[in-house]
């Protein structure tokens, strides 16, 4: 399958040339078209729909006879001299271009000996920057240069620059799609209806493609990408409202009513009194788990909100209305955690709990699964060992799958039960920026918990620095001579090579032989058993361990109140919403947090999201420093989320696209569930084609 996977037209023999191999187009034949294959590119559309990624402005171009002093300017010409000297300490190149002409400018570079090699007699070049006459030459001071082909001729106007991969240089690629669009884009049938066009002000999909491809102007480029970014969002979205629908109207879920007398029941065995945002967020479930379809909804909540507390009493509930309950976790020791927790809340109730994890003896599963199947049991708490077990629920009514954002729609949990399907509650603390939340859980309804200030320690966050080591690992220590208890974090278990120092391995020798040697140091990553991280977390909980040396492993779930001090070593190797998870691991007590970061790369791009990290608390906040810095691609992969990639939205530019589509997109489904309309035929085989075997709605109508 291609770059494009979508309906191009509804005539057969121009659906043929669109689909046919693409070596049949002009210029590619058999030996480009494999390397064309490795940048997803099978068919003739496939080229179509292979979008530049910037463009190089030729469109201000000065002759030098015409060139204003001092002013910004673009020149194109020919190579004509390079000379390198130099002068005492400093080298000076200099590089004249000839235009058509005869006219000469002149490139000065100083203490850049390495750009000579750059430039050879005869080539194509643009010089852009402020011009200036010196000595009898018109000359610009270390120009940007754009080195142009010597098979193409001198240019005008917006030229597109492609994604390339080895065997195929850009002129090359340019003279591939431009005849792919000279011989194919007339034969792509529009997909829109004409009111659907008109509403919304955009172009018709054969002028995209070619005004995408060879803009005359910015202003035919901003009317091609708004019709394809518009587009694209808007199948994505339609998927999404689709499966939304159809979830909602063709599954049968068991309705779980909350009486009174039931939520009483239920606040009387918490610790708390819930909060204002728990008790708006409990309400939102529990009416929508007595409707007669499944639930599906995320819980979002920050940091320290209390969100496993509301997941519990959606449990209590499905287990009060006489169903079963299930809770997921992405670790061993998270679950272990939510076990222990229930056991207390649940303690002298009749609620009967079981744990199923992949490291429990096969005897004691077998025996779980038994209980299950009998109806002995009434929540299961446990990892993927649920699904990947053979386990099976007597009368299962809720599923709660905790921090799983990283898997999207397709990857999460099916628990079904013959007649119906269970409530789904996900839930994650990893803030998502608004963007990403609205593609990768566009089927789902999104409830956010604020966090319940009152409860909540605040946490200083700094970005440490050589000069400043010594002073942190000073106050550290002395924060664990006061009875507090610390976190020492690091990317890796053990590294490549004897360099890598901030390995935990690595890590945990030099500190207990170092600066923590007077103090009871534990290791905790993700390649010990089961049995060897439980045992050290519950060491650290019960304060027999004052440090915990650990990987990311202890992202998630991990509450220890009397953890204050937090150091990260080599923090630039964790996206910001995974360190801000890991902050969160202390100051969740009555004495405030602090957390000091390390960077191993001095990366600009890496000090800053550092930079961001310690001056902005605030999680969804962060998310979106996140998503700015790095892009979405970064933050959740296709891979992860069962999507094909966009190609040409970008989901931080386009919010506002994105937020326009859902609202159309969910409008549409509410009138025309499947899209039946024939109006609507050619967009509903576009959806069905792109996303149906993505978001299993394949099967619709």
């Amino acid at each position: 399958m291609g770059r494009y996977n979508g309906i191009m037209s509804t005539n057969d023999d121009d659906r043929i040339k669109l689909t046919q191999a693409v070596q049949y187009v002009k210029g590619v034949g058999p030996q480009r078209a494999e390397l064309l294959g490795k940048l997803g590119i099978k068919t003739a559309a496939d080229l179509l729909f292979f979008f530049p990624r910037r463009y190089q402005d030729f469109t201000e171009q000065c002759n030098v006879v015409d060139l204003p002093s001092d002013e910004p300017v673009s020149i194109v010409g020919t190579v004509y001299d390079v000379a390198l000297s130099n002068h005492g300490n400093r080298h000076v190149l200099n590089v004249l271009i000839e235009q058509p002409d005869g006219a000469l400018l002149r490139g000065v570079w100083f203490n850049q000996r390495y750009m000579a090699n750059k430039f050879e007699a005869g080539q194509k070049v643009q010089f852009r920057g402020k011009a200036a006459e010196r000595s009898g030459y018109w000359q610009i001071t270390h120009p940007t240069v754009i080195w142009i082909d010597d098979a193409e001729p001198i240019p005008v106007g917006h030229w597109p620059v492609y994604s390339l991969t080895d065997g195929i240089n850009q002129h090359q690629m340019r003279k591939i799609v431009a005849s792919a669009v000279t011989d194919y884009a007339d034969l792509v049938t529009e997909s829109f209806p004409d009111t659907l066009r008109k509403a919304f002000q955009i172009c018709d999909i054969q002028s995209a493609i070619h005004w995408i491809h060879q803009p005359c102007d910015l202003e035919q480029y901003e009317q091609a990408r708004e019709r394809l970014v518009f587009q694209e969002l808007l199948i994505l979205q339609l998927a999404l409202a689709m499966r939304r629908h159809r979830v909602q109207a063709r599954s049968v879920a068991p309705p779980l009513e909350l009486s009174p007398k039931i939520r009483a029941r239920i606040l009387s065995r918490l610790p708390f009194e819930l909060s204002e945002s728990q008790q708006q967020v409990f309400a939102d479930i529990s009416a929508d788990m007595n409707r007669p379809f499944p639930m599906n909804r995320l819980l979002h909540g920050e940091v320290g909100s209390g969100k496993t507390m509301v997941a519990i009493c959606a449990m209590m509930l499905s287990v009060a209305a006489g169903h079963q309950a299930a809770l997921m976790a992405p670790t061993e020791i998270l679950a272990q955690q939510h076990f222990q927790t229930l056991s207390r809340l649940l303690k002298n109730s009749r609620v009967r709990l079981a744990l199923c994890t992949g490291s429990q003896k096969a005897a004691e599963r077998r025996m779980t699964n038994e209980q299950v199947a009998d109806g002995q049991i009434d929540i299961v708490i446990g990892t993927t060992a649920i699904v990947q077990s053979s386990l099976q629920f007597k009368q299962l009514g809720l599923v709660v799958i905790d921090e799983q954002h990283k898997f999207g729609v397709r990857q999460r949990a099916r628990l079904k039960q013959s007649g119906f399907d269970p409530h789904y509650l996900v839930m994650t603390a990893t803030p998502i920026p608004r963007s990403i939340s609205m593609t990768l859980f566009g089927d789902l309804d999104v409830s956010v918990l604020e966090r319940h200030q009152s409860a909540v320690s605040h946490t200083n966050t700094y970005l440490g620095t050589e000069e400043s080591r010594e002073k942190w690992w000073q106050f550290f220590t002395e924060k664990l001579q006061q009875g507090r208890q610390g976190f020492v974090v690091a990317p890796l278990v053990r590294g490549s090579d004897d360099t890598d120092v901030n390995s935990a391995e690595k890590l945990y020798e030099s500190l207990v032989h170092g600066p923590l040697e007077s103090f009871r140091v534990g290791l905790i990553h993700g390649q010990q058993t089961a049995l060897e991280k439980q045992s050290t977390m519950e060491q650290f909980a019960t304060g027999k361990l004052q440090v915990l040396v650990a990987t990311g492993v202890i992202e998630v779930g991990i509450d220890v109140p009397n953890a204050t001090v937090m150091t990260i070593e080599s923090a630039e190797r964790f996206g910001l919403s995974q360190l801000h998870q890991l902050r969160g691991r202390v100051g969740r007590g009555q004495h405030p947090g602090f957390v000091c970061v390390f960077a191993t790369s001095q990366d600009p791009t890496e000090i800053e999201r550092l930079t961001e990290f310690s001056e902005i608390d605030n999680g969804f906040d962060l998310s979106e420093a996140d998503l700015r810095i790095r892009g979405p691609g970064n933050l959740f992969s296709t891979e992860q989320t069962g999507f094909p990639p966009l190609m040409i939205a970008n989901l931080i530019r386009d919010e506002d696209v994105l937020r326009q589509t859902q609202e159309l997109a969910r409008g549409m489904i509410a009138e025309d569930p499947d899209l039946a309309d024939p109006a609507l035929s050619r967009l509903r085989q576009l959806v069905l084609l792109r996303y149906g075997q993505a978001l299993e709605i394949s099967d619709v109508g």
